[in-house]
């Protein structure tokens, strides 16, 4: 390619490189021959090779060759103009500091001839360049040219020269005040260019000085008489933008408005009338006029306007949420989340449409939409409200259901659902659940950017607030006691209290509130080191292909069901999901989803029956084909010292009573020694209380605990035990490795056992 062709030669010959391989290659040929004309003495085409570089760092190529080249001195007025563009368009400021200081030294040497050139062409090049990248000292030192040329008679260099002068108030603060007369003069001119610059340095002073914004006040006046004209002037070609008068112009005033009305009554006072024609003659079908309303509704909520022109701006925004642009609905939301507080009323009459928004496909839009839906809830309407919240809850995205329930929750607290009353039994029922299991939370660190401090004096007061209501029921007051009783092992400083407020009610006048005290108390006393294990947290409810929004349906019960508690029964400690798997899922043949029943040990004084329903697949077979259980003891687990052995004694044809028996024999002491079990749901499991938790070093001493089966319905018989224990203060786990189906037959005892070691 010839270095002299044009630059739409150029231009044709990149678009049709077929590959990028072919487009960097003409770019590079093109970029060296630039380079050589660089190097020769004449400068005639340089021009024309700024504007090659220009295109080739519009695409993303490196032209940084060519920047301090790029500003030449030269009078004609087609290279002024490539040499002044060159350097306003390139991010001269991220390239090295000597070619940075180079050419800034350039346009300092340049720029103040042009500045006094009789072209205004050449002097608004000037204006143009500086205003992009004058540094704080050609401000400095230039600041009085600008001033200078705002009383200039030419409206095209005043117009450049009113946004150089912005540029310089941005830099270099200081120089505000020498600007702000000459700013104000602007506002008398007729040229919309003029009077658009004007308006930009009169709010950029503003911005700064507390003084410029005292003195622009008397300006208002005059804003408005421009502002009435663009509203009221026929149609001008020149201005006019789908039907609306310079709509750029009609914003910035609007903008201005704002600023000098804010918290001053008297000026409010004198826009108020132009507002409400603006608001009200504006066109809203197209995105312009839309424009225009929005400013002009941010600049009544911003001022103190008149009650009824603030609710004409919500009912534009209430229009504005009817829109089919999502943009537009958008910042509609937003403005309104804003004014709810002081405007709630107005607010309020488009509480429908904006519920409506919370079945928007886009995301952003949802998110406001339910902000605004929970900032409308009040007394009189919150059963209507939480009706649409609690549709919402069921469907919504995950990463808006934690702020959905927490919404709802306080809505209910501030209508005050809390309460108790007959009505709303279910309800406390169900936070004493939420604070037994998790009242700990409350206590601790929070996310939230202003949590509220909840002590655990706090907490024990709610609960026993619903033990000693008389509206409270007795299913309500046993939710209580048994979230007082599990927040013993999840809270440190109030034992004593909680073990004071269970043991009163050991004499309750109600039996099932009575038993419990007293089961509870015995947790306390004889049994305190099996507390934290019997009152541990349930297991997390895992979602499978069964269910239905977490509720299981039919027969297709999977993993992890909770534990179902028969009247007059306690729940015994659970391990989590994936060990209760592995303690029930007996190496399956069949594949058949088999139930079985999963206990722990328990006191004595509470003998213990409780389900749970489990995919475990085919349970090992342990009697089918089998000689009588051994009535002396077996070894079926010997490791690290821990050594465990079984016998059987059967009592009669359904009934079956097993005597598991462990030992240490290493050099320490085991402690929080327990076992658990599990059988098919067919069979009845009763575990009696051990003889203790503490296995003694060298075989001191053993632990043995009796487990009593009845097999009514003569099923096969099949068994699996776990075993959890700490050794010198640590949780150990040891595990004993699943059979393979050829080791299978060799491992089954008369009652096979498969232990599983699990951390407690």
């Amino acid at each position: 390619m010839s270095p002299s062709v044009p630059l739409q030669e150029m231009i044709r010959a990149i678009r049709s490189a077929k590959t990028q391989c072919e487009e960097r290659g003409v770019i590079q040929r093109e970029c060296a021959a630039i380079r050589a004309q660089f190097r020769q003495s004449d400068n005639g085409g340089r021009s024309h090779n700024l504007a090659k570089l220009l295109y080739v760092h519009m695409l993303g190529y490196p032209a940084h060759f060519g920047q301090v080249r790029g500003f030449v001195r030269t009078t004609a007025i087609k290279s002024k103009y490539s040499s002044r563009l060159w350097p306003s368009l390139w991010a001269i400021q991220t390239q090295d500091v000597p070619a940075w200081s180079c050419l800034s030294f350039s346009i300092v040497c340049v720029c103040p001839s042009d500045l006094f050139h009789s072209n205004q062409y050449i002097q608004s090049l000037a204006l143009c360049t500086l205003a992009c990248m004058g540094s704080a000292e050609m401000c400095r030192d230039l600041a009085p040219e600008i001033e200078r040329l705002l009383r200039a008679s030419n409206s095209y260099v005043k117009k450049k020269a009113a946004l150089c002068a912005v540029h310089i108030v941005r830099k270099v603060p200081d120089l505000g005040e020498l600007f702000a007369s000459a700013a104000r003069s602007l506002l008398t001119e007729k040229n919309h260019g003029v009077l658009h610059g004007a308006v930009v340095l009169i709010t950029q002073l503003c911005g700064q000085s507390p003084e410029a914004l005292k003195r622009f006040r008397k300006a208002v006046p005059d804003l408005i008489q421009i502002m009435k004209s663009l509203i009221v002037s026929g149609y001008s070609p020149e201005h006019d933008v789908s039907g609306v008068s310079d709509p750029f112009l009609q914003v910035r005033i609007l903008r201005l408005l704002r600023i000098l009305g804010h918290n001053h009554e008297a000026a409010s006072d004198t826009m108020n009338d132009l507002l409400a024609q603006v608001a009200t003659n504006t066109d809203s079908t197209k995105t312009v006029g839309n424009a225009v309303l929005y400013e002009t509704v941010l600049t009544i909520l911003d001022i103190k306007s008149e009650s009824g022109l603030r609710v004409l701006a919500v009912n534009i925004l209430g229009r504005f949420l009817l829109n089919n642009d999502r943009n537009i609905r958008y910042i509609a939301m937003t403005s309104l989340q804003k004014i709810v507080g002081t405007d709630h009323n107005a607010v309020q009459r488009h509480r429908g449409t904006i519920v409506d928004c919370l079945k928007d496909q886009d995301a952003s839009v949802k998110r406001r939409a339910l902000d605004l839906s929970l900032a409308l809830v009040s007394a009189s309407n919150v059963r209507s409200m939480m009706k649409e919240l609690l549709v919402f809850l069921s469907s919504c995205p995950p990463d808006l259901r934690s702020q959905t329930a927490s919404g709802i929750f306080n809505a209910a607290e501030s209508g005050g659902w809390d309460s108790i009353s007959q009505r709303r039994q279910s309800l406390v029922q169900v936070a004493c659940w939420c604070i037994g299991e998790y009242g700990d939370l409350l206590t601790g660190p929070c996310q939230e950017m202003d949590p509220a401090q909840v002590s655990e004096n706090d907490v024990l007061d709610a609960l026993e607030t619903v033990l000693q209501s008389h509206m409270s029921s007795p299913a309500t007051r046993g939710f209580a006691l048994t979230a007082t009783m599990k927040l013993s092992t999840r809270i440190t400083d109030n034992v004593d209290r909680i073990r004071s407020v269970v043991s009163i009610y050991g004499s309750c006048i109600d039996v099932e509130l009575q038993q419990r005290a007293v089961e509870y108390n015995a947790l306390f006393k004889k049994y305190d080191h099996m507390r934290a294990a019997v009152l541990e947290r349930m297991p997390v409810i895992e979602k499978t292909s069964g269910q239905s929004n977490g509720v299981p349906s039919g027969d297709s019960v999977k993993d992890n069901q909770p534990v179902k508690v028969m009247p007059g029964e306690s729940l015994l400690p659970q391990p989590p999901a994936d060990q209760v798997c592995d303690l029930l899922d007996l190496l399956g043949d069949s594949g058949e989803n088999q139930q079985a029943s999963l206990v722990g040990a328990v006191p004595a004084a509470a003998l213990v029956s409780s389900t749970a329903t489990t995919a475990g697949g085919d349970l090992l077979d342990l009697l089918g084909g089998l000689e009588p259980p051994p009535t002396t003891p077996v070894p079926v687990y010997e490791k690290d010292g821990v050594t465990l052995t079984i016998s059987c004694d059967k009592q009669s044809d359904s009934d079956l009573t097993v005597t598991l028996t462990a030992s240490n024999s290493t050099e320490s002491d085991i402690s929080s020694f327990m076992l658990q079990a599990a059988v098919p749901k067919s069979v009845q499991l009763h575990m009696k209380a051990p003889s203790g938790d503490l296995l003694p070093a060298r075989g001191a001493a053993k632990v043995s605990q009796m487990v009593i089966l009845n097999n009514p319905n003569k099923v096969t018989l099949k068994m699996r035990v776990r075993i959890s224990y700490n050794r010198n203060g640590s949780p150990h786990t040891p595990l004993l490795r699943r059979q393979t189906v050829d080791d299978r037959a060799a491992s089954r005892l008369l009652l096979g056992v498969f232990f599983h070691a699990a951390i407690v």
